[in-house]
């Protein structure tokens, strides 16, 4: 099947769609014809790419939403289903970083990074899978990272929230597959965004020393297998961890 025709009209939900792989994603999905929502709390960033979507005649409307609050969510989800009927696709991307060792990490440090992290896809997808499972059709993408596999020195917080999204991603497709609703999970290594932009670069080249690839990923990247997983042509395929990672992790 044709990915661009397989996804025409499409519903798609892109969480914390407003820039970095979100918005690569975004991108990527109005290019191949899906309908784009984007909630972010920043909703300048949001509305910006959704503008961009719309001078290249596809569709995409921001909404300024706290996902992990679940006010917000059910509150979102109304409209969306009011506006189009039904949806299609949900790709939980939206993330942050709060970075430091385990002995000097602040309660509030770890609360935020797994309320967002984790906490948002958890309440993104209790929402759609009723809209799901009504159509018996849907795609669920969960955006992880190596990090949540591998685990990282100074990121407890985010390698927990990363691995906790791989637990989900499994456990909602047992739950599910059996009303033809696919759930994955992509985990991206060292992609080059405006999180990693202000890394050190002693930490860059360690990196890239461990990459078989030699480069870092694009936002791109990572967008095309997400394409591809939220097309026809992945039904077959469900509870399965992508890495994207130039071989960082094998």
């Amino acid at each position: 099947m044709d990915i661009m025709q397989g996804l025409k009209e499409k519903v798609a939900i892109v969480t914390g769609g407003g820039k970095g792989i979100g918005k690569a994603i975004v991108q990527e999905l109005a290019f191949r014809g899906c309908r784009l929502v984007i909630p972010d709390i920043d909703i300048e960033s949001a509305e910006g790419v959704a503008n961009e979507i719309g001078k290249n005649a596809r569709e995409a409307i921001a909404f300024k939403t706290d996902v992990s609050s679940s006010t917000e969510v059910e509150a979102m989800m109304g409209k969306i289903i009011e506006k189009y009927g039904r949806i299609d696709i949900l790709i939980n991307n939206a993330g942050i970083t709060r970075d430091n060792l385990l002995m000097r990490m602040s309660e509030e440090e770890w609360d935020l990074v797994l309320r967002i992290n984790l906490k948002s896809a958890f309440l993104c997808t209790k929402n759609v899978i009723r809209h799901m499972m009504k159509q018996r059709s849907g795609k669920i993408v969960n955006i992880s990272s190596v990090v949540g596999v591998m685990g990282n020195a100074g990121q407890v917080n985010y390698a927990s929230s990363k691995a906790g999204l791989i637990g989900l991603t499994k456990s909602t497709a047992k739950e599910v597959a059996s009303r033809n609703i696919q759930v994955n999970a992509v985990a991206p290594g060292y992609i080059e965004t405006e999180m990693t932009v202000n890394l050190p670069e002693e930490v860059k080249k360690g990196y890239l020393a461990n990459i078989p690839s030699k480069r870092p990923g694009s936002p791109e990247d990572v967008a095309r297998v997400v394409s591809f997983l939220v097309s026809a042509d992945s039904d077959y395929i469900t509870g399965q961890v992508i890495h994207v990672d130039g071989g960082l992790l094998m």
